[in-house]
Order: structure tokens, then sequence, then C-alpha cells
């Protein structure tokens, strides 16, 4: 009589893990949006994943057995096979970007326009950051350095569509 409810009670408590406007990833903010800072400037990251390869090397299968009197009764065994390696170890990239309130519909129409202009994008002028948008600044920006679809401050200067500091020049 139980096993027949095993198979309900289970798809019971899987469906209510999932319920609509309560998973984790709603309830956080979008990891790549821009961050202010106490000073009013804001700040984007970009994280790069670490990169692993695979190398021959030993593994040890059994422990050495040592005696209390630190003898080596019997020394540990290995086998040969694929060991893990960082190639790259994970990264993160902090850089200067426009704040959410600085990227109304007019400012955003100015990025693809300009992009446009430039031979970047391609797509509908619309004022929303769109896939096609994201994938033209991830280009522009890669050529200069930083490989991110989110909008530097850099980026924003070079593309005319921010004043740029005369203090700083």
């Amino acid at each position: 009589m139980i096993r027949p409810l095993v198979p309900l009670i289970a798809l019971a408590l899987i469906s209510g893990c999932n319920t609509p406007g309560t998973s984790a990833a709603s309830q956080r903010p979008d990891p790549a949006a821009p961050v202010q800072s106490a000073d009013g400037r804001c700040w984007a990251s970009v994280v790069t994943p670490a990169v692993y390869e695979h190398v021959m090397g030993e593994i040890q299968v059994v422990q050495a057995e040592i005696a209390p009197d630190g003898t080596v009764i019997r020394p540990p065994i290995y086998r040969k096979g694929p060991v893990p390696r960082i190639v790259r170890p994970r990264g993160e990239i902090k850089f200067e970007a426009p704040c959410p309130d600085q990227m109304t519909p007019e400012f955003i129409s100015s990025v693809q326009r300009a992009l446009a202009a430039r031979g970047y994008f391609s797509g509908e002028i619309n004022g929303r950051i769109s896939p096609a948008t994201t994938a033209a600044v991830r280009k522009y920006q890669t050529e200069r350095g930083l490989a991110s679809g989110q909008l530097s401050l850099e980026s924003a200067r070079s593309l005319g569509l921010i004043a740029v500091d005369r203090a700083s020049l």
C-alpha cells in the first residue's frame, strides 16, 4: 500500500521546491548589474571561471600503514590516472560602469547608434538592452581588453557618450 504513494509524495516534494516567484534566482539581484558605491560611482564585475585540464599523474589508492613507533609497515599504493590541474585560476575584473539611473532608453539608443556607426551593431535601435546590443558591446569591449557585455564607463567615454573630466586629462 505504501509503495504506490512514494512516487506521488516525491513528486509533490519536488514540485513544491520550484514555485513561481520564489526561486533563489528571482530573489537576488542581477549579478552583472552595476553596484553603486558610497561615493556615487557604479562598479560592475566580470568573473572568469577557472580552467582545468587533466594530466596523467599518480593517485593514491591505499594509504600507508604506519606503526606507532613511526616505521612503515606497508607503503602507500599508487596508480596512474588523470589528475586535474588548474590552467587559469578563477578571476574577477571590476570596472566602473554607468549607473542604472543613467541607462535610460535615450542613452541606450545612443549606445546602439554609436556601435552601429562603428559597425558593431546591426539590430533595431529601440532603446532596450537586447541580446544584439549586449553582443555588440561585448565585441567592442573585447577588442579593447574587456570581455564583458556590460558597458563600461571607459567604453561609453570612447564612444563619445559620457563627458570626460578635464581634470583627468
